[in-house]
């Protein structure tokens, strides 16, 4: 037990030392492309930050254990909407655009509440699955779109200057993912390997160790982008992430093999679906996520997963 927990120190220390060079990167390039930080954070920075979600549910499919992916993916979404929101809103409140209110969170609450439906019978199809590929495909579209819109026309020296030291923002992006990916991986190892010999279930590892360790990633970088003011990046970095991670690894999934939904309640599907719309209310407030409001969020999270292990 002690080489792990000296594992789980290492991979902490390569999670957060990736937030901060992909955190870094990320916000030069967009500085450098006239790009807004929220899109960055909607996109590069989300997808990235799930590839352990990724990794770990595409696996879970290739093996025949689909409730795996399900189990990480609903697990993971909670775990950003309240945990890694509510802290990074405690180290500093998070000022959220308006057009992130009035689109991106509402399409991540239709994206939670698409697969609670889908998972009433306990099951996603082929077809059902592929639907949910069609609808990321569909807001990564959108996202793009709306950004070029509302891109600002860069200046002849702008252009000139922008690909000046572009390399070294796209190593530190590259480098960070990398970092976050490896150590993120270890954490989840070790920290299920205590949890085994402690005598920890099955159940509450996958919605709790395993989630939050595949949502390290996304917790480290929301909570190094809000300490350095990058609140954009900090908020849509988990919008991104809950609908990369129901649309497109869910959907990616299920195409790959009909998923049978075992071991989740329909109480996880809401509290999933709770979450985000409470997360969507608290938003409305002055388009700001103070450091009570983070606070009530994390508590939530707290109360949930004491509730899953004094239900198992």
């Amino acid at each position: 037990m002690a080489i792990s927990i000296i594992l789980i120190i290492i991979g902490m220390a390569l999670v957060l030392w990736g937030a901060d060079r992909l955190t870094d990167g990320a916000v030069a390039i967009a500085q450098r492309m006239n790009v807004p930080e929220i899109i960055i954070g909607l996109t590069i920075v989300a997808m990235g930050t799930s590839m352990p979600e990724f990794c770990v549910s595409f696996a879970g499919a290739l093996k025949g254990t689909t409730d795996l992916a399900v189990g990480n993916v609903l697990g993971s979404n909670i775990f950003n909407a309240m945990l890694i929101v509510g802290v990074a809103a405690m180290v500093a409140p998070m000022s959220i655009l308006k057009s992130t209110v009035k689109k991106d969170i509402p399409f991540a609450v239709f994206a939670s509440l698409i697969l609670f439906q889908l998972c009433l019978n306990n099951r996603i199809t082929r077809i059902e699955a592929f639907v949910l590929l069609i609808m990321f495909a569909v807001f990564m579209i959108y996202t793009v779109m709306g950004a070029k819109n509302g891109m600002p026309t860069a200046s002849e020296e702008a252009k000139k200057n922008k690909s000046k030291g572009l390399s070294k923002d796209v190593f530190y992006v590259v480098a960070g993912l990398a970092a976050l990916i490896v150590g993120s991986n270890i954490f989840v190892d070790n920290a299920t390997e205590i949890a085994r010999l402690l005598g920890v279930s099955e159940a509450v590892i996958g919605l709790t160790i395993v989630a939050a360790g595949t949502s390290l990633p996304e917790l480290a970088t929301s909570i190094v982008a809000a300490r350095k003011g990058q609140s954009a990046i900090a908020i849509g970095n988990v919008i991104g992430s809950n609908v990369f991670n129901i649309l497109f690894i869910i959907g990616l999934t299920g195409v790959i093999t009909p998923m049978q939904i075992v071991g989740l309640t329909n109480i996880d599907f809401a509290v999933m679906l709770g979450s985000m719309l409470l997360l969507w209310l608290m938003s409305f407030t002055k388009y700001t996520l103070s450091r009570w409001e983070g606070a009530v969020l994390a508590v939530l999270y707290v109360v949930y997963v004491g509730w899953l292990i004094y239900n198992v």
